[in-house]
C-alpha cells in the first residue's frame, strides 16, 4: 500500500506525512490509494487516505450536524452546489503558507504551495492536499460537461476542475473560498483536520498473502504490509525464508485505527483467518516460517494475547485441540519484496472474510 509511518515505542503509529498537530507546511504530495477501501456484504469499511485521514464518507446525519454552523453563503456553495461571484472571496489573494481544508468537515484539501494565481477569481490551486481527499463527479447542470470536485469524506462541493493549469500537473482546482478554511503554517490544527494516531499489530498465520487481503478488509485497518518476524536473520528474502532455518514467520503488519477497531477484536479476525490448532504450518504450507504467531508490539498487547489464547483454549470452538499460536513480544520486521505486498489485489482477487461469529 506504500504507507509511510513513523513507528513508536508502545505500538503507536503517527502519520507524519505532511501536517502534524502543528502545521509544518508541505511541498508536493504523490498521488494516494485508499488503504481500506473494497466493501464485503455485510461489512462496514471506513476509508482512509495514504496520508493517514479518516475519509468516511460521513453520515447524513453527520453531515446536518457540521452544518449548523455554515453561513447562508457557505452552506449555498458547500450544500447547495452553489458558486460565489468571481473576486469577491476571502481567499483568492490569500498568499500565506499553510494549508486549506473543507470548511464543513476539516479535510485538508490543498496546501498553499500549490496555489497559483488563475486570474479566474476564484482560488486556483494545481494539485490536491493528497488525491484521494478530492473527488471527481460528472457535472451537467450548466448544460456543458465539467468535472465537479467534492469533499472525499462529506461529499460538500467545492468547485470545479480544469485542464488549463500550469505544470507539473496541467490542471486548475477552481475552488470556492466559501468551501475552503486557512491554517496559516504553524497554527494548530483541529482534531478533524489531523491524521489518525494508529496503532500497529503483528501477526503470522501461514501465507502472508490471504492473511494481509483479509486484514485489509476489517473495518478500523488502515493498511497490512507482508513481511518476516521472529528469526535470526537480518534483512532475509523470501528464497531464504521459505527453505526454513532462519527462524522468520511470514508476518503481516497491521496498522489500525484504535477508534475504529480495538486490538482485542483484531485478535478475534485472526483466528478467523487461519487455524490456530495447526503447528508450523497452514494446510498445504509446511515449515516453521507457516507457523501460527502473535508478535506483540507492547506488555498489553502482550497481556491481551495471551488473555485471548486462554480463553480459546478453554472453549470448545476448537473441539480439544491444542491451540499451536506463540506469542511473544515483537523484534524487527522486515518487508516482503514489493511482489509480495497487496499480491491478491494486483492479481484480480480477494480472499472473503465472514463478518458473522
Amino acid at each position: 500500500m506504500g504507507y509511510k509511518l513513523l513507528i513508536a515505542t508502545g505500538g503507536l503509529v503517527l502519520f507524519v506525512l505532511y501536517v502534524s498537530q502543528s502545521y509544518s507546511g508541505s511541498e508536493q504530495h504523490p498521488k494516494s490509494t485508499n488503504g481500506s477501501s473494497r466493501q464485503d456484504a455485510g461489512i462496514d469499511v471506513l476509508t482512509y487516505s495514504e496520508s493517514g485521514y479518516r475519509l468516511g464518507p460521513l453520515s447524513q446525519e453527520r453531515v446536518r450536524e457540521l452544518a449548523k454552523g455554515l453561513s447562508s453563503e457557505e452552506r449555498h456553495v458547500l450544500l447547495e452546489e452553489g458558486t460565489e461571484r468571481a473576486f469577491t472571496g476571502s481567499l483568492v489573494e490569500n498568499k500565506a503558507k499553510g494549508v486549506y481544508t473543507c470548511r464543513l468537515c476539516g479535510l485538508p484539501l490543498y496546501d498553499a504551495g500549490a496555489k497559483f494565481k488563475s486570474g479566474t477569481g476564484w482560488p486556483s490551486f494545481f494539485q490536491p492536499f493528497d488525491s484521494a481527499h478530492v473527488r471527481e463527479v460528472l457535472d451537467k447542470k450548466s448544460g456543458t460537461a465539467r468535472t465537479e470536485i467534492e469533499c472525499a469524506r462529506c461529499r460538500s462541493h467545492l468547485g470545479h476542475v480544469f485542464e488549463d493549469g500550469p505544470r507539473p500537473t496541467g490542471l486548475r482546482y477552481c475552488m470556492n473560498s466559501a468551501s475552503l478554511k486557512f491554517y496559516a503554517k504553524g497554527s494548530e490544527l483541529p482534531a478533524e483536520s489531523r491524521p489518525v494516531e494508529a496503532a500497529t499489530a503483528y501477526f503470522a498465520g501461514g501465507c502472508f498473502w490471504g492473511i494481509e487481503d483479509r486484514f485489509q478488509q476489517v473495518p478500523g485497518v488502515i493498511d497490512a504490509v507482508s513481511g518476516y518476524q521472529g528469526g535470526q536473520v537480518a534483512n532475509p528474502g523470501y528464497k531464504e525464508v521459505s527453505k526454513g532455518g532462519t527462524g522468520h514467520a511470514e508476518t503481516v503488519r497491521v496498522a489500525f485505527d484504535p477508534g475504529r477497531v480495538s486490538y482485542p477484536t483484531l485478535l478475534k479476525w485472526f483466528f478467523k483467518f487461519h487455524d490456530p490448532t495447526q503447528k508450523n504450518r497452514q494446510g498445504p504450507d509446511i515449515g516453521e516460517q507457516y507457523r501460527s504467531a502473535i508478535f506483540a508490539a507492547d506488555d498489553k498487547q502482550l497481556d491481551a494475547a495471551k488473555t485471548f489464547i486462554q480463553e480459546q483454549a478453554s472453549s470448545t470452538k476448537f473441539g480439544g485441540r491444542t491451540i499451536a499460536t506463540l506469542v511473544e513480544r515483537a523484534g524487527q520486521f522486515f518487508e516482503a519484496e514489493e511482489y509480495h505486498q497487496d499480491y491478491h489485489a494486483k492479481h484480480g482477487g480477494s480472499c472473503s472474510i465472514d463478518s458473522g461469529e
